[in-house]
């Protein structure tokens, strides 16, 4: 899984530095997660909910990464954690992103401040394009353009009516990305474990972007599954990120108080 090749890189890379740092604060929102960790460093992901939440007394768990059972405690135990839970699936994300976001000051990557990576796409000619994930903006730039369009969905009620007409159900994705030109996937998919079949789907000679909060994780092993581009958020006003995700933040709310879009362009 493309998680772990991720944390086992961090490892053989950046140990020192992983295993002095602790979670210092969490806060898990309607739409986004944050952890912050004990160097200052701040990272985000989309929330994922557990399908399961009620469930018999004995299978209750109060252990560690529960509620009150996760500040403290070492990122290094955090990664390393072998539940499968949504919440501790999300708190990894975004630990793996603060993490990246400290590493990606001091490292050789082409970042592009303040850009959006579908700006750096060449929406020309007629090309077949395929997005995982409702992305509202980028739907709306595609249909005006000749690019045939195809979104994947679990739900074709996230998209606006005027846009249904696009939508392909989420579990027809390898049909529809082996004949696509260009995938933007969001990074929701490195939170619910889906974005390794998908980019196994893709053509080798596709331009693959990797997109949204969850997006802003160290790129090397991604760039080494052929994405071209991640699009991910810098922070810019730490002290806001809490309060706006405790308060129900979405993406947007995020851009418009406390960060910016960034790109990282695979050399």
């Amino acid at each position: 899984m493309i998680l772990d090749e991720i944390r086992e890189h961090l490892k053989k890379n950046h140990q020192a530095y992983l295993s002095d740092l602790t979670i210092s604060n969490v806060n898990v929102g309607l739409y986004m997660t944050a952890v912050q960790l004990s160097d200052g460093s701040l990272g985000i992901a989309s929330a994922e909910c557990d399908e399961h939440i009620h469930c018999k007394k004995k299978d209750r768990d109060y252990g560690e990464f529960t509620p009150l059972q996760i500040l403290g405690r070492k990122l290094t135990d955090l990664l390393d954690s072998p539940k499968q839970t949504a919440l501790v699936r999300t708190l990894q994300v975004a630990a793996l992103n603060a993490v990246s976001s400290a590493i990606m000051k001091k490292g050789n990557y082409k970042i592009l401040g303040n850009t959006d990576p579908v700006d750096l796409l060449d929406l020309g000619g007629e090309k077949t394009i395929t997005i995982v994930g409702a992305f509202q903006s980028y739907i709306r730039r595609i249909v005006a353009t000749k690019n045939q369009l195809h979104v994947l969905e679990f739900n074709e009620e996230a998209l606006l009516p005027e846009h249904r007409q696009f939508f392909v159900p989420a579990n027809d994705y390898a049909r529809v990305l082996q004949i696509s030109d260009i995938v933007i996937i969001t990074g929701l998919t490195l939170v619910n474990n889906t974005l390794d079949h998908l980019l196994d789907s893709c053509r080798p000679d596709a331009t693959i972007v990797v997109t949204g909060p969850s997006a802003g994780i160290l790129p090397d092993v991604l760039f080494s599954h052929n994405v071209s581009l991640l699009g991910a958020t810098r922070i810019t006003k730490p002290e806001l990120v809490m309060p706006l995700i405790g308060q129900g933040a979405a993406g947007y709310h995020l851009f418009e108080y406390c960060a910016e879009k960034i790109s990282i362009r695979r050399k």
